[in-house]
C-alpha cells in the first residue's frame, strides 16, 4: 500500500481535491488488493495441509485424520479420494480468486 500511495494517479486524485477516504478507497486500496487476494488464495492450500497435522495431533475427525488413517491402513482408494477432494478445493479457491480479479482491477476486465 505504501508504493501505491506514491503512484501518479493517486497524486493526481489528491491534487484534484478528492478527500482522503475517497482517494484511499478508490485508488490506493483497489490497487493493493490484488496481491492480498493472491496470497489469500495460496493460503487455502496451507490451511488444507495444516488440517492433516492439527486433526492428527488433536485426534479430531475430518479430512486430515481420514487421510492419515487411510495411509496407515494402506487404503489407497481412500487416499486417492481425499487427495482429489483437497486438490479440487485448492483449484476451486484459486479459480475464485481469478474470478475476483476483475472486480478489484478494472484494467483486467478490459482484456
Amino acid at each position: 500500500m505504501l508504493s501505491a500511495q506514491t503512484q501518479k494517479h493517486v497524486i493526481t486524485a489528491r491534487a484534484k481535491g478528492l478527500g482522503r477516504a475517497t482517494v484511499f478507497l478508490r485508488h490506493v486500496l483497489r490497487n493493493s488488493l490484488l496481491p492480498i487476494l493472491t496470497v489469500v488464495g495460496i493460503q487455502v492450500g496451507n490451511l488444507l495441509s495444516g488440517t492433516v497435522v492439527v486433526e492428527t495431533v488433536f485426534s479430531r475427525p475430518g479430512l486430515g485424520r481420514l487421510l492419515v488413517d487411510a495411509i496407515l491402513s494402506k487404503d489407497y482408494l481412500t487416499v486417492q479420494a481425499v487427495v482429489l477432494i483437497i486438490a479440487v478445493i485448492y483449484a476451486g479457491a484459486n479459480f475464485l480468486v481469478d474470478l475476483c480479479y476483475p472486480l478489484f482491477d478494472p484494467r483486467i476486465a478490459r482484456r
